[in-house]
């Protein structure tokens, strides 16, 4: 796929964008999921192995293919890695999956009711190798805790500074100031993140547009007017901590938005399975997934 084709994918597709980007700090966690208990690896080297062989097997499965699955996010280490003897991104071109690269590197402490993101120093270099690697578009996220308009605004000041310098390389940036869905003022946080959201998009220039990735909201619908708006090519929503089932009840709610699941996509996989018995797996999560993303509940009004 050239550039071309893969924004129409992303802008377009009947299918939703596979979040396989966890990062050194909730590596052990994930593959605790994936049935790898703590102590089977010595070091990050080890570690890092063995959530590319899992990453691998899902990205090689016959369940996973851009028919469904019309992006992934990937860790830097996962592209710069290979799967099939051929680089994980060109891995996914192949099989007509797009590839985006999560670029911030963790979170700062709460202030304001948020989390910004650590700075980036080496961002530039990092986009430039991506971008010859094949990479479209890129991954950004940060918090939100409280319902701060003041810690809310700075994130979104934040994350469209980043989106600038993504865009500066030719690349779609996806915005992902996550609402912490166990939030008291969660409500009144996806309300004053809207807000600044649609403030922040009205100035962008040119031809410019972004990606939002976004907790799925208390208030159904709420969101529309993000999907609607013409600086954005797509809105995708992250799982939160939502089991799968539930994850994909919220989603089917809200029209226009697509799923990028990680832990409700992973969840069921193990590393004893047999190739069969993953790929089933794997492909029960893709179908209820992509039908929550494709197939919506008509909401009352």
């Amino acid at each position: 796929m050239n550039k071309s084709e893969m924004t129409a994918k992303i802008a377009d597709g009947q299918g939703f964008i596979a979040a396989l980007d966890q990062s050194g700090g909730s590596t052990p966690k994930a593959l605790k999921g994936y049935g790898v208990e703590d102590g089977a690896w010595s070091g990050d080297e080890a570690m890092f192995g063995l959530i590319h062989d899992m990453r691998a097997r899902i990205i090689l499965s016959p369940a996973f293919t851009g028919d469904k699955v019309i992006g992934a996010i990937l860790f830097e280490r996962t592209m710069d890695g290979q799967a099939g003897g051929v680089s994980v991104p060109q891995a996914l071109a192949d099989k007509g999956v797009v590839p985006f690269l999560k670029i911030d590197k963790g979170l700062e402490d709460e202030a304001n009711g948020v989390q910004l993101m650590k700075p980036m120093p080496e961002l530039d270099t990092l986009l430039a190798r991506a971008t010859k690697l094949g990479i479209f578009g890129t991954k950004e996220r940060s918090v939100v805790n409280l319902a701060n308009r003041e810690g809310i605004a700075a994130i979104v000041e934040q994350q469209f500074e980043i989106a600038d310098q993504v865009l500066a390389h030719g690349l779609m940036p996806i915005i992902e100031p996550e609402v912490n869905i166990k939030s008291a003022e969660r409500a009144d946080a996806d309300a004053i993140l809207l807000d600044e959201l649609v403030k922040a998009l009205d100035t962008l220039t040119g031809d410019d547009k972004i990606m939002l990735k976004l907790s799925l909201p208390e208030k159904a619908g709420l969101f529309q007017p993000l999907v609607d708006h013409p600086r954005v090519l797509r809105v995708v929503a992250l799982s939160g901590g939502f089991a799968r089932t539930e994850a994909c009840v919220e989603l089917a709610k809200n029209p226009g938005i697509i799923a990028s699941f990680s832990r409700a996509l992973l969840s069921d996989l193990r590393v004893q399975m047999s190739e069969e018995e993953f790929d089933a797996a794997l492909g029960q999560a893709i179908d209820e997934i992509h039908c929550a993303s494709t197939e919506k509940t008509p909401v009352a009004a």
